[in-house]
């Protein structure tokens, strides 16, 4: 049991949770594992954490690797909540370096109302409220039991085409194909303790809590752990071409704080249950909470990794899957029928019992700590850390 601090799974035994940490002194990433309270160095099983993902045998690896403590959880926890991702002190990265980062959207029917309205408002929040209200008396508010891609969901589709109603988000909530895309680049999402970020043109965003798969190149899904898609409601609702700039700025995808592999106590259909909870607390005293139940989502993990590799798209360093949220953002803070949007310094938790929690302090993209540390820099730390190099 991880009781020593709130932010772990609280079943998760040695060897079952891994990680990448930074290294003030050497200047890059260390891979871990937690084991008694301290995180070990497994650095020497595989050059980076996309590598370490491809051995099958990985949880008998990581077991037999002798014990190399860096320092105590605990501390390196506490550390990263103060250091902001500053090279200079110990802190948690994001369990993840080469792979792609990849995101499903419209996974929920929750979600895929809130879309629609996004999408029917063009950007305007203080629409919202009235379209909620014509949107869903034409289609309702529960769709979860909708299989996408069905002769049912075929059929519905019929009805909002003649109901002139019907929208691209309605298209990838309940049609045949996921809405797959790239959430971020390889090497950019933040950690536990980073500040997100918000692009400082958006009046209308929000945190998107969600579970993500650990996927290796063949598509083998290895392990999960917490993430957070920040989302601009304006601009994406003023167009969905606009997604890359509503979904890709700096800071703007944390993950962590650590992947738990799966086992014989976690696996997918684990995944498949889990409530994954959303804290969100402002400096103006606005408190939200919320939950999103993995239960009802309306297409299955497994699914959803498919529709990402196959013969058709080849992922050679494996990737990251965000598998989209329950959460729709309908809360209102700062004026009646407005919903919910970010103030700066808000606290985003995104928490599970079986995977910990990921804490990240909200800011726009422009004053957060700048991305510097790529491919191309691990790949010259690599190089460093060689032997008579």
């Amino acid at each position: 049991m991880n009781e020593f601090h709130p932010f772990l799974p609280q079943d998760a035994g040695n060897d079952r949770l891994i990680g990448r940490v930074w290294d003030p002194d050497a200047q890059g990433p260390r891979l871990v594992t937690v084991r008694d309270g301290m995180l070990h160095d497994i650095s020497a099983l595989a050059p980076t954490f996309s590598a370490l993902l491809e051995f099958d045998d990985l949880a008998t690896r990581i077991a037999q690797a002798p014990d190399a403590p860096l320092l105590t959880v605990s501390n390196c926890l506490e550390a990263s909540l103060d250091a902001e991702g500053d090279p200079a002190t110990w802190h948690l990265l994001a369990p993840c370096d080469l792979q792609a980062i990849k995101a499903c959207g419209v996974t929920f029917a929750s979600s895929m109302l809130e879309r629609v309205i996004e999408e029917q408002a063009r950007g305007d929040s203080q629409k919202a409220a009235t379209l909620r209200e014509t949107v869903t008396s034409l289609i309702g508010d529960d769709l979860s039991r909708l299989t996408p891609g069905s002769a049912e969901a075929e059929a519905l589709k019929t009805k909002l085409v003649e109901l002139d109603v019907w929208s691209q988000y309605l298209e990838v909530g309940i049609g045949p194909d996921a809405e797959v895309f790239t959430k971020s680049q390889p090497m950019s999402a933040v950690g536990l303790g980073h500040r997100v970020g918000i692009h400082p043109a958006s009046k209308w965003n929000n945190p998107e809590p969600e579970v993500v798969l650990a996927v290796d190149s063949r598509g083998q899904v290895r392990g999960a752990t917490l993430g957070n898609d920040v989302n601009l409601r304006d601009v994406e609702g003023r167009s969905a071409l606009l997604l890359g700039k509503a979904k890709d700025n700096n800071a703007s995808c944390a993950i962590g704080p650590f992947v738990r592999l799966f086992d014989d106590d976690f696996d997918i259909d684990s995944v498949r249950a889990l409530e994954v909870t959303l804290d969100v607390r402002g400096e103006d005293g606005f408190h939200l909470d919320a939950v999103s139940s993995m239960n009802q989502i309306s297409r299955d993990p497994l699914d959803l990794v498919d529709q990402t590799l196959g013969t058709h798209h080849q992922y050679p360093d494996g990737f990251m899957l965000f598998l989209g949220t329950l959460f729709a953002p309908t809360q209102d803070r700062d004026t009646q029928g407005s919903g919910f949007t970010h103030h700066l310094e808000d606290v985003v938790t995104i928490a599970t019992p079986t995977l910990g929690a990921l804490v990240n302090r909200v800011d726009t993209s422009d004053r957060i700590r700048p991305w510097q540390f790529g491919s191309g820099a691990l790949l010259n730390y690599l190089v460093r850390q060689r032997p008579g190099a």
